[in-house]
């Protein structure tokens, strides 16, 4: 399969949290996937920064190190994207820092976007519709 076909996904930061921080066991098929590139992931620099800042925060307790290495890892996984290229999503979220997650996926439909933010799936109805799947876990590709 190539880059081309592999079903796209973008990920919202309390999910990277969970793969990266968490070690939750719900996004160890996820963590999969991203390893064996039997998805695309896709992000873009404000994702990154959006990340960079939440796990720098003193309630995750982790090393400049520490992370260093998730970011890292994260970019080796992710294609990152232009975040002045995308168009705006016709759908808006509450929560403006989310709204580039939402815009994201609207850009690359069909496509998923996994956020477990109450917000974003208060949208799921709507993208739908329009080729997106908004939903709170990774269900496989």
């Amino acid at each position: 399969m190539s880059q081309v076909d592999l079903p796209r996904f973008i990920l919202d930061t309390n999910i990277l949290l969970d793969l990266f921080v968490f070690d939750d066991a719900h996004v160890h098929p996820l963590h999969l996937a991203l390893k064996n590139q039997q998805i695309e992931a896709i992000a873009s620099p404000k994702t990154l920064l959006e990340l960079a800042d939440v796990i720098s925060r003193s309630q995750f307790q982790l090393t400049k190190d520490q992370q260093a290495i998730i970011l890292q890892e994260w970019q080796n996984w992710a294609r990152i994207v232009d975040d002045e290229a995308l168009g705006k999503a016709p759908w808006k979220c509450k929560d403006r820092d989310d709204q580039i997650f939402i815009n994201l996926a609207y850009a690359y439909k069909p496509a998923v976007l996994i956020s477990k933010d109450l917000e974003i799936l208060k949208l799921a109805k709507r993208a739908e519709k329009e080729g997106v799947l908004i939903c709170p876990e990774f269900t496989g590709s």
